[in-house]
């Protein structure tokens, strides 16, 4: 599986519990600058940092690909609508939370999510 990482630096720990919840190896880590000029529009810049990438069409529809995603909410909406266009599908994405009590502060996968079950679900729910 290869993990694109579009947010904080992730430790030896949190892979191995990415490959415990996914019971899936991961085979590469890809660190993507995820950093957006906020003067500009979002959606440009966005597309430029997936371009970056250089995945061929048929690799964006045939890899196993999670996602880390930037920490940013708009930024991740935004990546997440660019991926599907890209991927004909969401991809899954890696939830950590912070430590209670930890210090310094640190963070831990507290999920791995299956966005394309979450939509087909919530599809089910449509009127």
């Amino acid at each position: 599986m290869i993990l694109l990482n579009f947010g904080h630096p992730l430790t030896e720990e949190h892979v191995q519990r990415i490959e415990e919840l996914t019971g899936r190896k991961i085979q590469q880590i890809q660190d993507v600058n995820s950093q957006i000029d906020p003067g500009k529009k979002l959606a440009p810049q966005v597309v430029e940092i997936v371009d970056k990438l250089s995945y061929t069409s048929r690799e964006w529809q045939t890899l196993p690909i999670l996602i880390n995603p930037p920490s940013l909410n708009v930024i991740g909406a935004v990546l997440l609508a660019e991926l599907h266009g890209r991927m004909g599908y969401f991809p899954p994405i890696v939830r950590l939370r912070p430590v209670p009590g930890a210090l310094p502060p640190r963070f831990e996968v507290a999920e791995v999510i299956n966005l394309q079950e979450v939509r087909d679900q919530a599809r089910r729910r449509r009127d």
